[in-house]
This record gives C-alpha cells, structure tokens and sequence, in this order.
C-alpha cells in the first residue's frame, strides 16, 4: 500500500506495468500497490499525461489477474448489487453510501498532492461518490489506500477469485523494492 507522495517509478516496474498493459505504461508516477512477489499491481498515474490530456485515474490496476477477477465480477452483475447498497429506501445515503463518498475525497485529496488539473477537479474515479461505474478503479483504490478508505473497493476484493495474499504473475518479481 503506497499513497502520495511515491517514490520514483524504477524502470523495470513501468516495464512490467507495460508488459502487464499490453501497452506503453503512460504517465507513471509511483507503484501504489505490489503483488507479493514485488511486481507492480497498482500502478499511479500522473493526472496530467505528458501530451497534456487530462487523466483523473491516478490508481490504475494493472494486474492481469486481479484485472481479470475484477472483470468477472462486472461481469456477473456485482457493481449494480453493490449500487443497491449505497441508498436506502427513500434514496437516503446508508452508512456504506456515506464511507463510498468519503472514499471520492479520499482519491482526490490523493491526486490533487500530486497535481491539480482543473479539467478534472471534482472527478474522481470508478463512479464515486454516488454509483458504481468501474470496479477495477475502486478495487485500485483499496489497494493502494488499504483496507477501509474504499468500501465497495473492499468488498469487491472480498468477492474477488484473485487475492493480493497470492502471487499468480506470469513472471514474479524479485521481491518488493527495499
């Protein structure tokens, strides 16, 4: 678990962030979050990319494995299950609704030590703070921040097949940087 400020990426984290991407990692500013074997999970992001596009997902979640069990849960209809969770009845913030949106300032107050980028001022990520719109941002976020700042982040990781406890790399790393 790592929140603002990062230690400067070193290069063989954006290149696995890159490997795990299948892309160029862009915009890196730190690894939020490693897997047991020290690679990269969670990945931080510059709010503002080098060609100036504005990106508000500063904890971006990089690996494939937990990428793909959070993709399953989408799947399988878990963010509108999640959603129900966050109003009671008469469409009232529930306690969970209330942690969801001290979550969303949680994240901005992160990005915004970093830089703050006009564009996106009051975004955060993944839905917050009324609905659920990407659970691989929200499971990001807990990661990065740690059990209980993100509540739909921390019970999505529950649901999860993957676990940050097991290392299921293609490649493990050598151990997390000292």
């Amino acid at each position: 678990m790592t929140r603002p400020p990062f230690d400067p990426p070193r290069e063989i984290d954006v290149a696995v962030v890159t490997s795990q991407l299948g892309r160029p990692a862009r915009g890196v500013v730190g690894i939020a979050a490693r897997c047991i074997c020290g690679n990269p999970t969670v990945v931080a992001t510059a709010p503002r990319l080098d060609d100036g596009t504005p990106f508000p997902t500063l904890y971006y979640l990089s690996h494939p494995a937990a990428t793909s069990a959070v993709s399953t849960l989408e799947a399988t209809g878990v963010m509108a299950e999640l959603s129900a969770l966050l109003v009671d009845e008469t469409g009232a913030p529930t306690e969970l609704g209330a942690a969801y949106r001290a979550a969303h300032d949680s994240y901005l107050a992160d990005r915004e030590s970093i830089e703050v980028v006009d564009e996106i001022t009051g975004y955060s990520a993944g839905g917050m703070p009324d609905r659920i719109k990407c659970l691989h941002a929200l499971v990001a976020h807990a990661l990065a921040a740690g059990p209980g700042v993100n509540p739909i982040g921390d019970l999505a990781l529950e649901r999860a097949s993957w676990s940050p406890d097991r290392c299921e790399c293609a490649q493990p790393g050598p151990g997390a940087p000292e």
